[in-house]
């Protein structure tokens, strides 16, 4: 029996794969040192290290320009921070959606609040969905940019990305995409898609530590840096580089994290490898590629545990579940109320009586839940299997909702 059977991966992807779990150590180990901070051979091989996980990151995302683009931060939070307040001027106006999560509203209700930017908060139809046409028409003259994640945290829908991308570039418009819940599912070409600045997070789907995220910024764009300090390069300059990364990397980079996204990375490529043998067909030994088939199976795989949650949660009188995601344009989480019992009561059942992990409350997304109806109460609960669960912790998901909720 297990101590605990882990349905938040929303929040954050457990287990991790073993790799990642034996590298990072071996790494920190023998390699441990500040990446570029002089010439011995333990910072050589971290900052080997460090460039070869940028390189990888960049193909993953479909990313075709200089992988030092590929900046680390401390997660999709600090990336939005430095993305919208970088990118937006006094006087812009931004175009983003209700279905935000807080990484991206308080940054922008900041800026409205001191007057700086105007916004636009584009409404989900009653699936869940944003209608890009919507966005389109929310374009101002002094639009800078349209901003919104890839998947919604709290419904589970993943929003119209290369349609959003075509009417940005149309219009001359940035484009700003949060991958947190989508990074590590489903593939994102950034170059395809339009995208000019896209965030995305460690911990969740890429499989990482907490403590490390990211921020791909094209070759279009140029954020001004966000913090100043040392970087072991101009040293003797009394400000800090323009070039990238440095830039925007101030003081020493997490290497714990940096070889964590590197393990992962290195996962998602031998199991891409595993299903060109499932397949038949070979598509080469192209980083990207590989990882694409990978996330294409993670998705999948993830997506038949969701089927099922959704199935049993109907069948129970009483529950409803927030939003209609479509099976194939969503991922891998759904979100529930159920008569007579608050969220946080049952999030407390699950957990106490039956050693299931789920996350209970707003999810810091609190306009999802006021569209919905579910924020007075305490807002919903949320069910996100992941790609490590099997059978048996399906199986006692079932029970558990059964005994909680149709006692």
């Amino acid at each position: 029996m297990k101590d605990n059977i882990y349905f938040d991966n929303a929040a954050t992807s457990w287990p991790k794969p073993e790799s990642v779990y034996a590298y990072t150590d071996s790494f920190f180990r023998k390699n441990g040192v500040n990446p570029g901070r002089g010439g011995h051979a333990m910072l050589v091989e971290a900052e080997a290290m460090t460039f070869a996980t940028r390189r990888m990151l960049a193909a993953f995302f479909g990313f075709k320009g200089d992988p030092n683009r590929v900046v680390f931060t401390l997660n999709a939070t600090d990336s939005l921070n430095m993305a919208i307040t970088g990118l937006l001027q006094p006087g812009d106006h931004v175009v983003t959606t209700r279905l935000e999560h807080n990484a991206v509203l308080r940054v922008c209700n900041h800026l409205v609040q001191s007057g700086d930017i105007t916004m636009s908060q584009i409404q989900p139809g009653a699936d869940g969905y944003i209608a890009p046409q919507d966005i389109e028409q929310a374009i101002q003259p002094n639009t800078r940019a349209i901003l919104f994640n890839h998947a919604s945290n709290v419904l589970g829908t993943v929003q119209p990305l290369e349609a959003v991308g075509q009417i940005a570039k149309a219009n001359k418009v940035a484009l700003i995409v949060d991958s947190a819940q989508t990074a590590g599912v489903i593939p994102i070409q950034m170059d395809q898609y339009g995208i000019d600045l896209l965030t995305f997070t460690g911990h969740k789907g890429l499989f990482g530590p907490m403590g490390i995220g990211g921020l791909i910024v094209s070759e279009s764009i140029d954020l001004p840096p966000a913090r100043f300090g040392g970087t072991g390069v101009d040293s003797i300059s009394d400000f800090h580089p323009e070039i990238y990364p440095h830039r925007l990397e101030a003081g020493t980079v997490p290497l714990p994290g940096i070889a964590g996204l590197h393990a992962g990375q290195k996962w998602f490529r031998e199991l891409g490898l595993q299903q060109q043998l499932v397949q038949g067909k070979p598509t080469g030994d192209d980083h990207g590629e590989l990882c694409r088939l990978a996330q294409h199976y993670v998705h999948q795989t993830e997506l038949s545990h969701i089927a099922r949650i959704d199935a049993w949660l109907r069948e129970i009188p009483g529950v409803t579940i927030i939003g209609n995601p479509r099976s194939s344009e969503r991922v891998s989480l759904t979100s529930f109320v159920c008569d007579g019992m608050s969220a946080e009561q049952i999030g407390n059942m699950l957990d106490a009586d039956h050693q299931v992990c789920v996350r209970a409350g707003l999810h810091c997304a609190p306009l999802v839940h006021v569209d919905t109806g579910t924020a007075d109460s305490g807002g919903a609960v949320r069910i996100s299997p992941g790609f490590f669960n099997d059978e048996d912790d399906m199986q006692c998901l079932q029970q558990a909702l059964q005994d909680v909720l149709a006692p």
